[in-house]
């Protein structure tokens, strides 16, 4: 744990030393509230159960920058071999699975500053937002459990390509299609069933499914909470496996 720490502790104090990238990482959550959750919540195309649509969609768009924010991270790896810095966390004491970890927890500070933006505007916007200090708390957990599942998955997948161009290739194939084949902005039994089928292995689902239930007031769990957490901890835990047994791929 304090190897892990340490390591988050590097990463947040670039985000210290950079606060901009924050400011401009909460442009795209602003647009999707204040733009398309305006105007569909007039339309009211979508059926969600009794709750505003702007209510429903909160929560996705939340989940939604939880995964913009970190499906790049990967790229930093590969800035981070090219530059040398690498090396020196591969032969310093602490484990791969410390440096994946901690990589994936100081995401999961970046996951929380959006969340703290989303809340402001979804309050402005008279979103029903749900009191409490456990609602919040739980927040917390699935915002960082969802970094983390998203940070690790990033890793992965440097530690193949191994290149910028071809990282950033494949992180834009990926990002749109696990947001629109999640419930982020509909509900899942709006889909076709094939739709359906990778909604369900999709983590973003069960993140989405997760934020609704504890931000939202009126807000329920299509999947169960506890199914959520199970899931999206499972997930971390197979992907800090994967990511600290291919970490040194990345260098060769």
């Amino acid at each position: 744990m304090s190897e892990t720490v340490a390591i988050a502790d590097v990463e947040v104090r670039k985000l210290r030393h950079d606060p901009l990238e924050l400011l401009a990482r909460a442009v795209q959550p602003v647009l999707w509230l204040l733009v398309f959750g305006q105007v569909m919540a007039r339309a009211r195309a979508i059926p969600t159960g009794g709750l505003p649509y702007l209510d429903f969609l909160t929560p996705g768009i939340l989940a939604q920058s939880t995964l913009f924010v970190s499906i790049f991270y990967g790229i930093a790896v590969i800035w981070e071999r090219d530059l040398g810095i690498l090396h020196t966390f591969l032969v310093s004491p602490a484990s791969r699975a410390a440096l994946v970890s901690g990589k994936a927890l100081s995401a999961g500070v970046r996951a929380l500053a959006q969340g703290v933006i989303v809340y402001l505007l979804a309050a402005a916007l008279g979103v029903h937002l749900r009191a409490g200090v456990a609602p919040l708390l739980g927040v917390v957990v699935i915002l960082v459990l969802g970094a983390a599942v998203f940070v690790t998955f990033s890793l992965v997948i440097a530690c193949w390509v191994r290149t910028r161009e071809r990282f950033m290739g494949i992180g834009q194939i990926l990002t749109l299609p696990m947001f629109f084949a999640s419930n982020a902005i509909y509900p899942i039994s709006l889909m076709p069933g094939w739709l359906r089928a990778v909604a369900h292995v999709n983590p973003l689902s069960y993140q989405t499914d997760a934020l609704r239930s504890l931000m939202l007031s009126q807000g329920q769990s299509a999947f169960g909470l506890g199914t959520d957490i199970a899931v999206l901890a499972g997930a971390v835990v197979l992907l800090v496996a994967a990511g600290a047994r291919l970490y040194p791929r990345v260098t060769r």
